[in-house]
């Protein structure tokens, strides 16, 4: 371990007038996304910390975690921001070598140190590079994404902001693990992934996964050139004593190598190759750019998110750390019905919640809920406030060894025993925004006429755009997506997705119930057939957006 101090650096708080408010934050979103051209530009990026750091309790005086997924621009938002939570009275900042840090290691971090919150640089599964995108997401005190609370509070601040601090610093050196001082703020550069790792090492039966997978059962990781390339490489060929190669693209680039690092099966094409059509390997997993999606995949076998919820809380008790079973689990509204069949089955609560991990937070913190999923490649659980791709994995490696079995084995116990919830989601991508409202809007706008009407085979039983009501703090959050609910457990759903940053995004999920005793290994794509051809028609899908297809199919 080295360790260098420098002295505080001389200087004085230096204020800088903006010419005009910065207005780019979407109201009620937990951080920013834009392309990282975007982000260059005079300003831009100062201004929306400005704002963060007027908001955030407990700046003056406090602890703040900072790190980012690698991409394009990761050291330089460190440095400024650096640089500006010194001019704002910052006791302390905890980063990481090269800025390296999942979001999930991230709010790790933040608990175990008690700091007020965190700032993860990243655009998640979005590309990176100097064309690709950026984001700056704000962490509470608690770990998890800043609630809505506060981020309408950052958003309201960036509408009237017209300076913001800063003090003049050399850069320091994030290459070795060492002690620093900005302007009389303590900077501590640590190794980002030793925290993580003890996490993991309490939860999970190392042990007992090393052993399963050295005995002809060879795995493949993918980490798309992205963050959790230093994080599995200790893990699965350090600990658990997997073969070197096993983990693949697994140093963290700026541009991804090229790659989009979200773990589905267009992204991860090599990945899913190597698996579904491929004999080499028995079980395969892939994570996105900040660590906190996962995608799994058996020999011949992809399991959709919904489906490893609903697998992980069936099984929960495999893994050590929740032997004694679950207090309660949730998932987003799109996520599939499939976990709400076990959790009857365990006797347990399941809530559902609208998209976005923030949901989750006051059910964790009540000790509501144990797990937690969404359909796009999230899964979590109390031991942080994010989702966790890792973890996941790790969950699924200690469920297959104590069940001594493979990924399809597992799959179809669990239908065999809870009937089988076919599903998938349609993503038409970078789409004309007015086209994506209108398309939209005219739906909605027919909702109310739809029940009792045919639809797929069955009759629709209940439609409207989803509203939320916290059963915590009685919050509540309107206009979360159009449903369209049939008497047979099948579902439509329609959203407008606000991750992406070129055009918009219409994602639509197809789900198609068939109990324990009927036809269960059907393709997916077919069993869905009929909610796809209804709903394209219903909502003039290829006919406005002028799409054939899908961008992606998942």
């Amino acid at each position: 371990m080295s360790s260098s101090i420098f002295p505080s650096q001389p200087g004085e708080i230096k204020k800088v007038q903006l010419s005009a408010p910065f207005s780019d934050q979407k109201p009620g979103t937990s951080g920013l996304r834009k392309s990282s051209r975007r982000f260059e530009e005079l300003h831009y990026l100062e201004s929306f910390v400005e704002a963060i750091f007027q908001i955030l309790p407990g700046v003056n005086g406090g602890t703040l975690v900072l790190g980012g997924d690698g991409r394009y621009g990761n050291k330089r938002a460190i440095d400024v921001i650096l640089r500006m939570a010194a001019a704002h009275g910052v006791e302390k900042v905890i980063t990481t070598t090269d800025g390296i840090l999942s979001t999930p290691a991230g709010s790790h971090l933040i608990r175990q140190n008690n700091a007020i919150g965190g700032i993860i640089l990243s655009a998640s599964h979005n590309s990176g590079g100097p064309d690709g995108d950026f984001g700056v997401k704000v962490n509470g005190a608690n770990g998890g994404p800043a609630p809505e609370s506060l981020t309408n509070a950052i958003y309201a601040c960036t509408q009237t902001l017209s300076e913001y601090k800063i003090i003049d610093s050399a850069p320091i050196s994030l290459s070795s693990i060492g002690q620093h001082s900005i302007f009389g703020m303590r900077v501590e550069v640590i190794d980002g992934v030793e925290d993580y790792i003890d996490l993991m090492q309490k939860l999970f039966d190392f042990d007992r996964i090393s052993s399963f997978i050295s005995h002809n059962f060879p795995i493949a990781f993918d980490a798309l050139n992205a963050v959790t390339g230093p994080y599995a490489t200790r893990l699965f060929e350090g600990i658990l004593q997997a073969p070197v190669g096993t983990v693949r693209n697994g140093i963290p680039l700026s541009d991804f190598g090229g790659c989009h690092p979200d773990p589905n099966l267009t992204y991860a094409k090599e990945l899913a190759d190597l698996l579904l059509i491929g004999n080499s390997y028995a079980f395969g997993a892939a994570c996105d750019g900040d660590g906190d999606r996962n995608m799994i995949l058996g020999r011949g076998c992809f399991v959709n998110p919904s489906d490893s919820l609903a697998v992980l809380t069936a099984n929960a008790t495999c893994v050590p750390a929740y032997a004694t079973g679950l207090a309660g689990v949730a998932r987003s509204m799109p996520t599939s019905a499939a976990v709400d069949v076990v959790a009857q089955d365990l006797g347990i609560c399941c809530f559902e919640t609208p998209t976005g991990w923030k949901f989750f937070g006051n059910l964790l913190d009540s000790g509501q809920i144990t797990l937690c999923g969404e359909e796009s490649f999230g899964t979590g659980s109390d031991h942080v406030r994010e989702k966790d791709g890792l973890w996941a994995v790790l969950f699924w490696l200690q469920i297959l060894a104590e069940k001594k079995c493979s990924v399809s084995e597992l799959m179809s116990q669990h239908w065999r025993r809870f009937g089988r919830h076919y599903y998938s989601r349609h993503d038409y991508e970078s789409i004309s925004s007015e086209i994506a409202n209108d398309l939209y809007e005219s739906l909605e706008l027919k909702l109310p006429k739809l029940i009792g009407n045919s639809f797929a085979g069955s009759s629709i039983k209940h439609a409207d755009n989803f509203s939320y009501q916290d059963p915590v703090d009685s919050s509540i959050t309107d206009g979360q997506g159009l449903r369209i609910l049939l008497n047979d457990g099948s579902r439509v759903i329609l959203r407008l997705s606000g991750t992406g940053t070129k055009g918009a995004t219409l994602r639509v999920y197809l789900e198609r119930f068939v109990e324990s005793n009927g036809d269960l290994t059907q393709n997916p794509q077919q069993a869905l057939l009929g909610l796809i051809t209804e709903i394209d028609q219903l909502a003039n899908i290829t006919k406005l957006t002028g799409m054939a297809k899908p961008t992606v199919i998942t």
